[in-house]
């Protein structure tokens, strides 16, 4: 121990055999000592970057295609195997996710097909349209348009005391004008977009020609008064309600056609009119025979 101006130091051959009270001893590089490195925390991002790989991932979902026909964000992960192609398109699996939907979304796009000049049903239907409700919507359509129709007949021929047959042919052609109208007519619109390089997603046109069936239920029930004038009106009102519901939410996205865009939003108006000319021809007028 050695003392050099007021401090007082110890010898290294005493340091390494002794401990000095009071004094703080010296850090001795140990070889069986093992250093422990920690590497920089990253705790304090939240949430974790996407780049992170680890056991618990996060369901990756592919950009959404406005010309991908039978694309639907999922809301979980199924590990039901799935086939590519447009062989797809005819099995089950591929409807299975539009028919997900809940009661309250459904009378929601009800109600937004009652007020037609709003134009934002596609807008708030975009990231997911459904199935459930048009099929349904058409169905029972069938049912009110073939039951009313029938009904009517039988008043105004009791009314005139004349011999009165059902006519099964109702829901036959019924079945066939509803089902056939709010595919086919989605279908064929669907191709002409396409055409002019202003594609929309096939179930999403489906889905708005479907609620925009719905005005011709109620439309249908008022037809059970017997007054032909009445009738008429309430079939031009139906008529330019549904027309004017799917020719406002297709107006946008069709003008990036080109400058036809006006004659296909008019004859989109003109399609959903005739619709509904010949509900009321064929299911409302009523016609006495003289027997």
């Amino acid at each position: 121990m050695m003392s050099s101006g007021g401090y007082t130091t110890v010898d290294d051959d005493h340091n390494k055999n002794s401990v000095v009270s009071g004094s703080v001893p010296v850090a001795v590089s140990d070889p069986d000592h093992v250093t422990l490195k920690f590497t920089e925390s990253k705790l304090q991002t939240f949430p974790p970057s996407s780049e992170s790989q680890g056991k618990i991932a996060a369901v990756f979902r592919p950009p959404s295609d406005a010309d991908d026909s039978f694309s639907k964000p999922a809301r979980g992960i199924s590990d039901e195997p799935r086939s590519t192609g447009w062989m797809h398109a005819f099995t089950v699996g591929a409807y299975k996710p539009y028919f997900d939907v809940d009661t309250s979304d459904v009378l929601q796009r009800i109600r937004d097909s009652l007020f037609p000049f709003r134009g934002t049903f596609t807008e708030n239907t975009a990231d997911n349209p459904d199935l459930y409700g048009p099929f349904w919507i058409c169905t029972t359509l069938i049912f009110v348009a073939a039951a009313i129709g029938t009904f009517v007949t039988y008043v105004a021929h009791e009314l005139q005391k004349k011999e009165w047959n059902y006519d099964i042919n109702l829901v036959t052609w019924s079945a066939g004008l509803f089902y056939g109208y709010a595919t086919l007519v989605p279908l064929g619109l669907y191709a002409i977009l396409k055409y002019f390089s202003a594609p929309s997603g096939l179930v999403q046109l489906w889905c708005l020609y479907g609620y925009s069936l719905f005005v011709f239920i109620p439309a249908s029930c008022l037809s059970i008064v017997p007054v032909e004038i009445f009738r008429w009106v309430i079939a031009g009102v139906a008529g330019f309600m549904s027309a004017t519901f799917v020719a406002l939410n297709l107006r946008t996205h069709i003008k990036s056609a080109g400058e036809r865009w006006f004659l296909i939003v008019a004859g989109i108006f003109l399609l959903q009119l005739a619709l509904a000319v010949v509900l009321k021809l064929y299911f409302f007028t009523i016609t006495v025979g003289t027997n």
